[in-house]
């Protein structure tokens, strides 16, 4: 398992985002000794990275991202990013989308998200943490291999947007009708495709991860997360994962719960 931290932030209401990476890793080491199949975390042997940034010059943060990245895609099977905020997705993504059509494979991005992050962003070029993915979709990722889960708050024109794309949504209420069929219906989707997981950890219900820059009620439950994160990490074309917008200084007070929850996210894909 390679793991990379991107400190990278680009966005309002992020700022402690950017030390979300090493705050996982620490609850990784000392608090989760196995995970649910009962496989120990080895800690010392992991691979672990970082991606040294200055997030006062998005220019240079994009670029290092995106060259970080292409390499990693190049060299290893399976790949963990530690955010940051979402914006880090843009640049990872696009080093993706370049690696995959080099290399004559057929990519898919899966966004676990209460939001959209399709709004019109001010910076076309480096678009912040609630625009990368409208600017990936302008950029040319094929949008019949975008697929939404938990999406429960659009703002200004993300409805149209999508609507007009055609981006497919598996809304919040589908997963608590039938959490198992749908895990099917994304396993399905996945099949036989280069897959790129991106996770917001407010597609979670702000009782279970309070401390990000935009906790929304109404989410999946951790159980319910970790259940889907499981059956992801059994795709076999699963080439990457991002975990993203966990603020570290918001969860001060509340126990460390939301880093705990992003070194359990952690435990399960190793």
């Amino acid at each position: 398992m390679y793991i990379v931290k991107v400190p990278g932030i680009n966005g309002l209401k992020t700022n402690g985002c950017e030390r979300a990476g090493n705050a996982i890793l620490k609850s990784l080491k000392e608090e989760i000794f196995s995970n649910e199949e009962g496989k120990a975390i080895e800690f010392g042997k992991l691979d672990l990275e970082e991606i040294h940034l200055d997030n006062s010059n998005l220019e240079l943060t994009n670029k290092l991202i995106y060259e970080n990245s292409f390499e990693t895609f190049e060299q290893h099977p399976k790949t963990v990013f530690l955010g940051g905020d979402h914006s880090i997705s843009y640049s990872i993504i696009r080093a993706f989308l370049d690696y995959c059509q080099n290399s004559g494979k057929n990519p898919r991005l899966i966004m676990f998200d209460a939001h959209a992050d399709a709004l019109e962003s001010a910076d076309k070029k480096f678009p912040n943490n609630r625009g990368w993915l409208r600017s990936l979709i302008n950029d040319g990722f094929p949008v019949k291999n975008i697929l939404l889960v938990g999406v429960r708050n659009l703002g200004g024109s993300e409805g149209d947007f999508l609507k007009q794309k055609g981006i497919k949504i598996i809304s919040i209420n589908q997963l608590n009708e039938n959490l198992v069929d749908v895990c099917d219906s994304i396993m399905e989707f996945s099949n036989s495709k280069e897959l790129y997981v991106s996770i917001d950890i407010d597609v979670i219900d702000s009782a279970f991860a309070p401390s990000t820059a935009y906790p929304e009620p109404g989410g999946l439950t951790s159980r319910q997360f970790i259940y889907l994160i499981q059956r992801i990490n059994k795709i076999k074309n699963l080439k990457a994962l991002d975990l993203t917008e966990i603020n570290g200084q918001k969860d001060k007070g509340r126990d460390n719960m939301t880093i705990k929850l992003g070194a359990k996210i952690l435990s399960e894909l190793i």
